[in-house]
């Protein structure tokens, strides 16, 4: 039996933080497959493993917990699985990081595709985008973070937060050329960082995964496919 069962659509996406930190951790998962998740969201609530309105759920067999909310579940799998720093600035920091991360996948998608992007739109957009990355790189600048070398909180070791930024902005970048070369003109520690962290054993064996299961997708959906048309993807 696998260690955890995660609730989360055929995409990578938001979900892909959660596998990321599992993988890189060495735990296994199941997933539990659009036709479930699409089930227990269409069902009542107590048939729910924890109340959620939409996925990632994530549930840990040995601990018989279930969590929603991707902050919430990385908190919980950066505390359970030693992969958060030690003080409790390091860990606010930490989580603080994660949520950038999640707002910046809801800003690409303007809010899970309430609108659809235009060229207008997007040329409105790439400097708040550019502040985003500026956020990345001052954080690594202030824990010694440099182009071949550091981890975003300074930490000796790749931590939760170094595995959310690799596959936050590695996951884009290999599916819209466009937003690799802001990445790497806006942020080069952060996007070099990113591809140290990605190029490990776990983390490069699941993004090989993610292509292979799901293949140029990101999001999914018309947003994406609006996202393509202005990013020439």
């Amino acid at each position: 039996m696998s260690d955890y069962t995660l609730y989360y659509w055929s995409a990578p996406f938001r979900g892909q933080f959660v596998r990321a930190v599992l993988a890189f951790a060495g735990r296994t998962w199941t997933e539990a497959g659009d036709a479930e998740i699409s089930r227990l969201m269409q069902g009542p609530v107590g048939d729910m493993p924890i109340p959620f309105m939409g996925p990632p759920v994530l549930v840990d067999h040995a601990a018989d917990v279930a969590m929603a909310q991707t902050p919430a579940i990385l908190l919980y799998l950066g505390e359970t699985l030693d992969l958060l720093p030690q003080t409790p600035a390091g860990q606010a920091l930490a989580l603080k990081i994660v949520a950038d991360a999640n707002d910046v996948i809801d800003e690409l998608t303007l809010d899970g595709g309430r609108q659809m992007w235009t060229d207008a739109r997007w040329a409105a957009f790439e400097p708040r985008l550019r502040k985003w990355l500026s956020f990345w790189e001052e954080t690594g600048r202030r824990h010694g973070l440099k182009a071949d070398s550091g981890y975003l909180l300074g930490g000796a070791a790749p931590g939760m937060a170094d595995v959310v930024t690799a596959t936050l902005w590695t996951t884009m970048a290999d599916r819209f050329p466009a937003l690799d070369a802001i990445l790497k003109d806006a942020a080069p520690m952060t996007a070099a960082l990113s591809r140290r962290v990605a190029a490990l054993p776990p983390l490069a064996e699941l993004a090989k995964q993610a292509r292979e299961d799901y293949g140029e997708t990101w999001s999914g959906g018309k947003i994406e496919a609006s996202l393509r048309k202005v990013l020439g993807a």
